[in-house]
């Protein structure tokens, strides 16, 4: 019964929601699109600029981090938890480019 009762509210909502807004509005300003794409796309070039460096430091001060631990396990993790971060930082960034690369080959059509 409670169930019944917030489908039908749910329900009402969409509803008012759908009437509310038009779908034209959403794709109403391609330039809008574009300009954003283009500022995504010159933020991401500035962040694989300095991304790779900063996640080669980071991997290198890892990479001593758990050279120099001399036996403790405490360096060592955080050695190895450091270097993980940072290839996982680098990946992501790497995949933002390509999810960007791909908005903008979807936009040209």
């Amino acid at each position: 019964m409670i169930l019944r009762k917030k489908l039908y509210k749910l329900i009402i909502f969409l509803f008012i929601f759908y009437i509310t807004i038009p779908s034209y509005s959403f794709c109403a300003y391609p330039e809008l699109v574009s300009k954003l794409t283009d500022a995504f796309l010159k933020i991401n070039t500035y962040l694989k600029a300095l991304g790779g460096p900063a996640a080669a430091t980071a991997v290198g001060t890892g990479l001593f981090i758990k050279k120099f631990s001399f036996g403790d396990e405490e360096r060592i993790r955080i050695g190895k938890k450091l270097i993980k971060t940072a290839i996982f930082s680098y990946a992501f960034l790497l995949c933002t480019d390509l999810i960007l690369s791909t908005i903008k080959i979807v936009l040209s059509f």
